[in-house]
């Protein structure tokens, strides 16, 4: 059989698919199925098939399933988490000094959806807002007309999408913060990064993804700010 002659410029390729690519919604809600995060919300498999069919309707592509945190909080949602490894794919945890991870709750302002589940739309892991401060860079989200991620939609991202967590390029979800006694902030800030295996992680947690958190004021240069244009709700 002869070779093409057709020259490698004329041969049509596709354009690579952005790390921080979503599926379309049925195929979540299937993956959130098979994870088993809908059993444990107690949600039916078909009710979940059915919300992400109705939320197709009305938002645009590339928008993430998210289940309502009071069903599924991301104390439960980050053993799902899984990243390749040369040793073998590693369950997602989070940092033990974080034991109070479900209480961090939306900021004041920031709006969530009724019902058990709804989609962010249009999400960006903010890699342009590296080495600003969670204080600096809220703000700035602000100005730009976007919403920060909570803790549990920035972990249904990397559920949907694990290659979006990438060692010097991971994320903050600064839309969740935990109110203390006395009505302030408290100062840590919650981030998705790769476990180094150092500390109270512990080797055998090197290369795992790993819910932890970080100070409002520091800057750190392998994370940004992860935020959404906005969110969309299951019809009335």
């Amino acid at each position: 059989m002869p070779a093409s002659s057709a020259s490698p410029a004329a041969v049509a390729t596709s354009p690579p698919v952005p790390a921080t690519a979503l599926p379309p919604l049925p195929d979540q809600a299937e993956r959130l199925v098979a994870l088993g995060v809908a059993a444990t919300a107690g949600l039916p498999d078909a009710a979940v098939r059915a919300a992400a069919h109705d939320l197709a309707a009305s938002a645009p592509p590339g928008a993430l399933l998210v289940v309502d945190p009071a069903l599924a909080p991301p104390s439960v949602l980050a053993p799902h988490l899984r990243l390749p490894d040369r040793d073998g794919e590693k369950e997602g945890f989070v940092v033990v000094d974080m034991a109070d991870v479900d209480r961090f709750a939306p900021l004041d302002g920031l709006t969530v959806p009724d019902g058990a589940l709804y989609v962010v739309t249009d999400v960006d892991r903010g890699d342009d807002l590296a080495s600003w401060s969670p204080d600096e860079a809220l703000p700035e989200i602000t100005r730009r007309g976007r919403t920060p991620l909570t803790l549990a939609e920035g972990i249904h991202w990397a559920l949907q999408a694990p290659q979006v967590v990438e060692r010097n390029h991971c994320y903050m979800t600064i839309g969740s913060r935990l109110r203390r006694a006395d009505g302030r902030l408290d100062a840590r800030t919650p981030a998705i990064w790769i476990s180094n295996g150092t500390g109270r992680d512990g080797r055998e947690r090197r290369g795992a993804p790993k819910v932890g958190w970080c100070w409002a004021g520091n800057r750190h240069t392998w994370l940004g700010f992860a935020s959404a244009a906005g969110r969309v709700g299951l019809p009335a």
